[in-house]
């Protein structure tokens, strides 16, 4: 017990000994315990950029005078920053006016000047008691639907609640709607009351509307100053793209889910097709023993391969693809009604659309953007986001690239307008393995729907949405 504290006693004393030796060998001299080098040497900041060096009494008033002007400056800033957000242009202009008007007016003896300044003064002050205070309401943001096909009603409802003591004066209540704004007049609330108020949502075009935030607006009856404080957050209105029901049979040419037998042999499958010699590699337990007992030869069974069926829907969202807006939006609802169905009947799809190459890329970006076929709305939702851009790739190169990465498709469909030439189609079809049925479904309000059989590929050509059910039917019924 007695050896522990020796040591470690013996240690701080080797220690002390070191440090004090280290500090007669790095600073020799009588005084060179405050022979220190400045504190701001290799440092680069506001202070040193300012003084440098110093450390006087100069440096640190120029420091802190500097300092509190920077203070002043940022307190300033923030409540030019309320000012610039309650004054409007007029009382911009209103505020620019007093003194020019009390100026000239005094200084040239014009009365009227004088006047004019003292009535801008008035109006200024007047509008300042129209902003005192805050109104104690609570303003809530609905909208029941959050989701509708484009053209159907949507509407978004504001609840306005008075939970304080006094009674509240008329508000103006603004939402953002998209581009545009809706606003209400609310009229005035007494305790615990409450007023309701729909507005009507566009839903025209396909999108994603932002309705709000709600602001509330105070303001003078001049317009010299408003003040806004908002209530809500911003809710979005998702606008799906028109879809029909397609019915199951009318895609008869896609195999069935627990697969269909195709024209391909196997040697271990479900769907019988023929006897033949046994070979070596061949499975035993597949020997056909009456036939080959018949034939003193070992026979196997053959069998036709089954697929289970992968549906692959194409989007092209170049621009050139598309001569007019209807043609690109009958497109989207073409790809939407494909993939809600093959969703509603659990089959394997994957739906994907053109990926665009940056404004300034050297070169052209081949890539697909995946679309989410997890459900029916989430599939609808993503639809709802796509636009067409001249950068994005062509249902050709659309083609080559889910030709390359997606595997065991069966069938493709190639979603595009009248842009696309005949031959651009035909190159697309190529760009799939042997084997996969593809369409292509061409959107032209001006042609007549029809079926055209090229080599290895079936165009559908449809005017109007509805004619997809059709076509289809008559396309399975060729097949």
């Amino acid at each position: 017990m007695s050896r522990i504290p020796a040591v470690g006693t013996e240690r701080s004393r080797v220690v002390r000994a070191s440090t004090r030796g280290s500090a007669r060998a790095l600073a020799p001299g009588p005084r060179s315990d405050i022979q220190l080098s400045s504190s701001t040497s290799g440092l680069t900041n506001a202070r040193t950029r300012i003084v440098g060096d110093r450390t006087g009494m100069l440096a640190d008033a120029v420091i802190a005078t500097v300092r509190f002007a920077a203070a002043i400056r940022q307190v300033a800033g923030r409540v030019f920053a309320r000012v610039a957000s309650v004054v409007t242009p007029l009382g911009w202009a209103v505020f620019a006016l007093v003194p020019l008007a009390l100026g000239f007016g005094y200084g040239l003896g014009w009365l009227e000047l004088v006047v004019v300044g003292f009535a801008c003064i008035a109006l200024i002050v007047i509008a300042v008691i129209y902003l005192v205070g805050r109104t104690a309401i609570t303003i809530a943001l609905s909208v029941p639907h959050s989701r509708v096909v484009v053209g159907e009603r949507a509407v978004g409802e504001l609840t306005v609640t008075n939970p304080g003591r006094r009674r509240t004066f008329g508000l103006t209540v603004e939402v953002p709607v998209g581009a545009g704004l809706a606003e209400a007049a609310l009229p005035g609330l007494r305790r615990g009351a409450s007023f309701s108020h729909e507005f009507v949502v566009p839903t025209a075009r396909r999108g994603v509307i932002p309705v709000g935030p709600v602001r509330t607006v105070r303001a003078d009856p001049v317009g010299i100053l408003r003040r806004e404080v908002v209530w809500s957050d911003v809710a979005e209105l998702f606008v799906h793209p028109r879809t029909i029901s397609i019915p199951s049979m009318s895609t008869g040419f896609i195999r069935d889910l627990e697969g269909n037998p195709t024209r391909d042999l196997s040697t271990n499958d479900v769907s019988f097709h023929a006897l033949r010699e046994y070979m070596p590699g061949d499975e035993r337990r597949y020997i056909h023993w009456k036939s080959t007992a018949r034939t003193g030869t070992y026979m196997v069974r053959q069998f036709e391969e089954t697929r289970r069926s992968h549906l692959v829907i194409a989007l092209s969202l170049a621009s050139h693809d598309y001569v007019t807006e209807e043609e690109f939006e009958m497109a989207v609802s073409v790809a939407g009604s494909l993939g809600a169905r093959a969703i509603r009947d659990g089959r394997t799809v994957t739906v994907v659309a053109s990926e665009k190459t940056p404004q300034f890329a050297k070169r052209k970006v081949f890539a697909v953007r995946l679309l989410s076929t997890l459900t029916r709305t989430r599939l609808l939702d993503d639809l709802a986001l796509v636009e067409h851009t001249e950068s994005a790739l062509s249902i050709a190169d659309v083609a080559r690239v889910t030709g390359e990465e997606a595997s065991g498709v069966s069938v493709a469909f190639l979603v595009c307008g009248s842009g696309a030439t005949p031959q651009e189609l035909r190159a697309a079809s190529t760009k799939f393995p042997a084997g996969v049925e593809v369409v292509a479904v061409v959107c032209d309000p001006e042609s007549p729907p029809g079926l055209r059989r090229v080599a290895g590929l079936s165009v559908l050509t449809i005017g109007f949405l509805e004619d997809l059910q059709k076509a289809l039917a008559r396309s399975a019924a060729a097949a």
